[in-house]
Parts: C-alpha cells; structure tokens; sequence
C-alpha cells in the first residue's frame, strides 16, 4: 500500500493571522498554511484513504467527486493505518516508541473489515515495520531482531528467523548507518503474489558500539533516571570503522522454507535495495561497494537462484544510491535516474542488462524524483528542475516524449510536487513558490485539473501582505562560478541605512537551501527583529549537476569555506549593510560550516551559532562520510582539514547548541570542541538539550534554539 504524507492540518485560527510574527508560530509550525491530512491510496479504485485527527475514524474519498464515506470507525485513537490491496484488512498501530531518529517500534493491530474483529498482533506488542502482503492474507513484521509472518485469516504468526539478536543478528530492520544515510528503514519485501518474503540480514557484531547517556528530562520525562543517569548502547561505524556484513534472505511462505540468496557481495559491500518486479519469482537486489562509486544490480530467479547482472555504472567520485533507490520495476524491464552523463536522467534498460533507450535528455531539466509508473509501465511521471531555483511535474513515455504537468506553470517558475493515486489515474499537484502559499489540486494522468482542495487563498491575503518579510533571490560569483542565494530584508528597509546581517548555511553535498517555494520560519521573524538573513547555495550543492556536485569531493569544508567567506564579503560591500555586524548560523552540516568559516583566514564573521555541528570527519558514520571522502586511511590530507584543528585560527564569538542523546552527530564532537577551546583559554556559549536527538524538536524545544539564538545576536550584532 502506498502511503502519501502531506502536511497536518494547520490549527491555528483565521482570526490569529491577522496578528504580527511571533518567533513561537514562526518556528512551531503555527505559520504554515492549511494542508490535507495524511493520506492512503486504493489499489481497486479512484479513491482514498484518510484517518481523522482524534484516529479513530477511516474515510474513504473520491478523487473525482470528493465524496466520502466511513470505511472504519471505533473509540481507539490509532497513530496510523494501512489498508490491504483488496481492502478487506486494516493494519493499525499506537503505543509508539521511537528507536532512532526515524525508526520505532509499536502496538500493532489487525482489523478484519469483513467480520468486524480487532486483533492484536502479537500479545506483548513492540513489532517494527509491519508490512501487509500484496494479496491481503499476511502480514511481515519484525520482533526482537527477527522476521515473523502473520495469517490474516487462520490467525496463526510463524517465526521466520531465530537467531536475531540485539547488537548482533538484525533480520529485516536496517542497522543505524543504512536508516540514516541510505534512507532505508525497512527491508522487508513481498513478491507481487505475497508467496515469498525477501529481506537483509546485518551482521553488526564486529561495528564498534557508541553510546548516550540517558537523563530523566521533562519532554517525554522518564522517571527510571530520576536519580541516577541511564545509558543507551548502540552499534554506531565511524569513518574508516568495521561496517555491518549483510546478505539476502527469501523465505517460501507456503513451504515455510528459508535460504539465503546466493547474490555476489564482498564482505565491505552494500546492500542499497531490494525489490521484486511484478514477475514474483523476479528479486532484484542493488549492490554499491564501499567507496559508493560501483553499482551493480543483480535479477534472481528464485525458482532455481539463477543471477543475472543487469546494471553496471561505476563513477570516479560517487553513484547516487538515491537514483538506485527510485528504480521502477515493470513486466518487459526497468526505468533507472543516473547521473552517468553528467545530469541525473532516466534510463530505459531490458533484463538482459541491454539499454534500450536514454528517456531524458536535457541538462536544464535534471530529474529529482521519480513517482512511478502507470501500471503497463508505458508512462513514468517524475519531478524535475528547471534551472536550480525550480521544480515541475513531467511524464515520460518509452519512446522519450517528455510533457510538462500542471501545476508546473509555463515558465517553470515555482516549486511543484505530486502524490499518485495507487493505479496512477489521478495525482494530488501541489504548488508553491516564494509569494504563492502551498496550494493543492486533485489532477488526472494527463495534467487536467480536476478539483480544488486547499489554495490557502485566505492565508495568502494575510501572509503575501506588506509586513511579512520576503524572500528574493540573487546571484554572485566566487572562483569563476556563479552561487544562487536568498535575502529577507526587514519590511521597514531603509537602504541608507546600515543593517546587521545573518548569513545562513547548510551546504552539505547535493543539498539545496535557495529554492523558490514558499516558507515562512525563524528567518522571517529574526528580519522582523531588524536583521538581514542571507543564504548562499556553495560550491557543491545540488541541481546543478554532477560536475558542479563534485567539486568539493575528497575535501569537505574547503570550497564551502571559501564561498561561506565570499559570501560575507559580498554583502559586506553592500550600502545597506554594516560589515562589522555579520554573523553566521547553522545546523549540522551547516554547523560545521559555521566553524570553518569562523576559523577561516580572511573571514569578518562577528559571531555564530553552530548546532549540532560536526568537528572532525573521523567521528561522523561510514557510508555518509566515505562518499564523500573516502576512508581516512585513502583519504589522510582530507581529513586533515576540520574545525578542531583550526581552532587557533577562530575568532568571533561561538555559541553551540546541541541535543544530548542526538545519535547522529555524537556529542563528542562538540565537548571536544569546547575542551579544546578551554585548552587555549577561549571562552564560548553553549546550550545542551537533555533527551533531545539531532533534530531537538521534542516539545518546544524548537522555540528555545532560535530565541537563545535571538538573544545570542542581540547580544553581539547589535
């Protein structure tokens, strides 16, 4: 079952909009505009599927007409749902308990529609990644580290695998490195006649384990460690560090019979995906080896475990494992994104591993995301750019016809998306652009609209009025390129006079931060606050492509850097702004940035604030670090080039941010950040958030980054 997220209805009043920014709706999302639920489609119909806010009722929706029916109700309040292909189960879960940052473990229940009966899944609950068959007559999930089959119908759960084990043996479930840096949070795969289960084993026994330090805090409060701090052990690779072995495994649901899948990988490789094609006895399996720059991907009959290799692409710096990921798999071949030419396009490949035909081919219209196929497989329907600032809908033929979908508008000028309908007959467009607030459109296949859902016309008489600060885009030149940027000027500008400015960054590899899209957040209400924000996409970010992507390759930090201080320096010059009031600001990534640039020969940076930041390369995990990097062992001299050896060249006045159980960017870069500063008698600022991950956005938390950074500014730019 597909699943389509949107953006959760808005609660804040109309009345309410009419009132100045405040920091706190700003930041908590009180200031997005109206949105259309979290949504699931149908596979027998033009409809689907949405839970209501309380969850405890299911509707059924027309895209055509909009009429809606109840498909389920009760009195549980259910965090989510799925809903079989042939409708005739729904999988519900609550209870949910987050394991990282994105992966959790819940209390799932099955509801058979036809007899009316709940049933929980299993008697303790707990279970990770439940995932319905196509055929409706099971479900997989994970438990303890290993695979269980449920019969929907005889009520009966089968344990798949035995030997899971935490720390160790993970079946189905991706270890930390895979959920966070390859997007993979499940593995589980059905045939398309729900007979086999196919899925990945990790083997972390041998990757070195990290660990958090657990407080009692008062967001999502624990009392166990009301006296006494508890600690959470998890297997975390650093750079250069053992990586978990994984292999394929299929199980035979009606023998009950399990086998490893004889598929070719050395013991450092990756497993990126794993899929079967409507063909069920047809598994695919994508295999990129360490350094990220070999792909290949494998067919397996598994009626005899013959293997076919029928992609091969291998790049000097990296092949994008999101462009491995969104394969689409149909009867006679597949469609596969790859920047093999220099710009991520389609290609149209037969089994055999022959490529038929290159389906795109247009350097301004690089693709970002592919949603799929109709179910002939003849028309695909993917997003792409059109220039770097610009995304629009297209569909794609077998024979190359490429045509531009509404709500792309005839210059390309905004930001469009798309959820498909299950049979791909209807799509929800979805429309913005830096004055136009998010609207939504029911859409068919062909690009005609076919009903209004939420244009926000209400919010965008209040949000594109005179005293809401807005975003334009400029343009300037380090090093012979041309770098895209945004500025938000206080709506009372007066160029003669002299502003303090905020430059904002992120600008890790193939990121993007300066795309015309509406948005309102801290940016907005700090310009209220009589600051300039800027934000300059550096050398090294995406739609661009991949020459532009690569440039800052086996040396993260220096080109970045260089256009981090470029950028200053631009807006230095400018009349309207004060050049000993500039400050920097970022998150992650952009923390790190924030420290190089501040330790950079030639900087005028006042101040930062860096939250979360990386300081060293060697403490940050394998498959994200080595794409870009290599291993330390390659890759010495890159390495070398980090803000904890650069603090004798910082200056400015450092304020760091960051959350105590965040199992991304470890803690252990900031402390020894701090101790090295303490080491050369330099002073900083700094701010923990007990409990809080990479993302600190737990309760309120959000609202408390930017206002201790508001006051933070406040203290040094003006």
């Amino acid at each position: 079952m597909k699943r389509l997220v949107f953006l959760l209805l808005c609660s804040v009043g109309i009345a309410s909009l009419c009132q100045a920014l405040t920091l706190r709706e700003c930041v908590l999302g009180g200031r997005l505009p109206y949105g259309v639920g979290a949504m699931a489609t149908s596979q027998l119909g033009d409809y689907f599927f949405r839970m209501n806010n309380a969850g405890t009722t299911v509707y059924k929706t027309d895209y055509l007409t909009g009429e809606t029916s109840d498909f389920y109700s009760g009195t549980e309040g259910w965090e989510d749902f799925e809903v079989t292909a042939d409708e005739r189960f729904i999988l519900f879960y609550r209870e949910k308990q987050p394991i990282y940052r994105y992966s959790f473990s819940a209390d799932y229940y099955v509801w058979d529609v036809a007899k009316s009966r709940l049933t929980k899944l299993s008697e303790d609950g707990g279970e990770e990644i439940a995932t319905l068959s196509p055929d409706g007559k099971r479900v997989a999930y994970v438990k303890d580290n290993n695979v269980w089959v449920r019969d929907l119908h005889e009520g009966t759960a089968t344990q798949v695998t035995t030997d899971g084990k935490r720390g160790s043996i993970i079946y189905g479930v991706p270890d930390w490195v895979y959920q966070e840096e390859l997007s993979m949070l499940s593995s589980l795969r059905w045939s398309t006649d729900g007979k086999r289960l196919a899925f990945v084993r990790w083997d972390e026994t041998e990757v070195p384990m990290a660990s958090m330090t657990l407080y009692q805090g008062v967001c999502n409060r624990n009392d166990d460690y009301a006296q006494h701090p508890g600690r959470y052990d998890f297997k975390y690779p650093m750079a250069g560090e053992k990586n978990s072995e994984v292999s394929v495994w299929l199980y035979d649901v009606e023998r009950a019979a399990l086998r490893q899948v004889p598929v070719p990988l050395d013991v450092e490789d990756y497993v990126c995906h794993i899929t079967f094609t409507p063909n069920a006895s047809q598994l695919m399996v994508q295999r990129l080896n360490r350094l990220q720059n070999h792909l290949r991907i494998y067919s397996i009959d598994c009626t005899n475990d013959a293997v076919t290799q029928v992609y091969d692409e291998q790049s000097s710096t990296w092949v994008s494992s999101k462009g491995a990921q969104e394969v689409h798999y149909f009867a006679d071949g597949f469609v596969i994104p790859s920047e093999r030419d220099g710009y991520m396009q389609l290609y149209h490949y037969d089994y055999s591993g022959k490529l038929i035909r290159q389906l795109t081919n247009d350097r301004n219209s690089i693709i970002t995301k592919v949603y799929g196929c109709d179910p002939a497989g003849k028309v695909f329907y993917c997003q792409a750019t059109c220039g770097p600032l610009n995304r629009v809908l297209l569909s794609v033929d077998l024979a190359g016809n490429v045509k531009r979908l509404a709500p792309s508008t005839a210059d390309g000028h905004g930001t469009a998306s798309a959820r498909f309908s299950g049979n791909f007959r209807y799509y929800i467009g979805i429309y913005s652009d830096a004055r136009t607030p998010t609207q939504y459109r029911v859409y068919n296949a062909k690009g005609k609209a076919v009903r209004d859902l939420e244009l926000n016309e209400q919010y965008a008489e209040r949000y594109t009025a005179a005293d809401v600060p807005r975003r334009e885009f400029f343009t300037i030149e380090n090093a012979g390129y041309q770098l895209n940027g945004y500025i938000i000027k206080p709506v009372d500008f007066d160029p003669t006079k002299k502003y303090p400015v905020i430059m904002e960054h992120y600008n890790g590899p193939g990121s993007q931060e300066v795309l015309d899209k509406w948005s309102i957040g801290w940016q907005q209400y700090f310009a209220t606050q009589g600051y300039i924000i800027v934000n300059v996409d550096s050398r090294g970010t995406g739609a661009r492509g991949k020459a532009f992507e690569s440039l800052t390759y086996m040396q993260l930090g220096k080109l970045e850097t260089e256009d981090a201080v470029a950028a200053a320096n631009y807006m230095a010059a400018q009349p309207y702004v004060d050049a000993d009031r500039i400050g920097i600001m970022g998150w992650s990534y952009g923390g790190f940035q924030t420290l190089m640039a501040m330790s950079e020969p030639g900087s005028n940076y006042r101040c930062g604030v860096a939250i979360a930041p990386v300081t060293t390369w060697r403490y940050y995990d394998t498959i994200y670090t080595e794409r870009y990097m290599r291993t330390p062992q390659l890759n010495p001299e890159g390495y070398s080039n980090f803000p904890l050896n650069r603090i004798d060249n910082l200056h400015g006045r450092v304020l760091i941010m960051f959350g105590s159980n965040d199992d991304n960017v470890h803690i252990v870069n900031s402390m020894q950040y701090v101790a090295e500063l303490v080491d050369r008698n330099i002073t900083c600022d700094m701010m923990v958030f007990p409990g809080m991950n990479h993302s600190i956005n737990g309760c309120e938390s959000r609202f408390v980054v930017y206002q201790r950074a508001l006051e933070f500014y406040n203290q040094y730019l003006k």
